[in-house]
């Protein structure tokens, strides 16, 4: 089964409200057993144009796991706290797996 990965573009409006959704937010990441794979503010772009000043990537055991986290009570309240700091894109996409193309 492939993992399943959250791929979160920030444009953050508010520094503060940012902060206060990372510790609202970190307690279901944890509880999720998600990887914090990437939290970059600095993209180096090749191509066309990158819509966020900050970008983050989260790796779960699968799509399913990826999907619960999302809709938990626990990461709903901390998304509401985020969607008030920045506007984001937030997608979930299925990690590649050789074995099984």
């Amino acid at each position: 089964m492939p993992k399943g990965y959250v791929i979160l573009t920030e444009v953050i409006r508010d520094p503060e409200g940012m902060l206060a959704y990372g510790r609202a937010a970190g307690p279901s990441i944890r509880d999720s057993h998600a990887k914090v794979l990437v939290v970059d503010r600095q993209p180096d772009v090749l191509e066309g144009e990158w819509p966020a000043t900050q970008t983050v990537v989260l790796e779960f055991a699968s799509v399913e796991a990826a999907h619960t986290w999302y809709r938990s009570d626990s990461y709903q309240a901390a998304a509401k706290i985020r969607q008030d700091a920045a506007s984001s894109n937030v997608v979930i996409v299925s990690g590649f797996d050789a074995d099984t193309a």
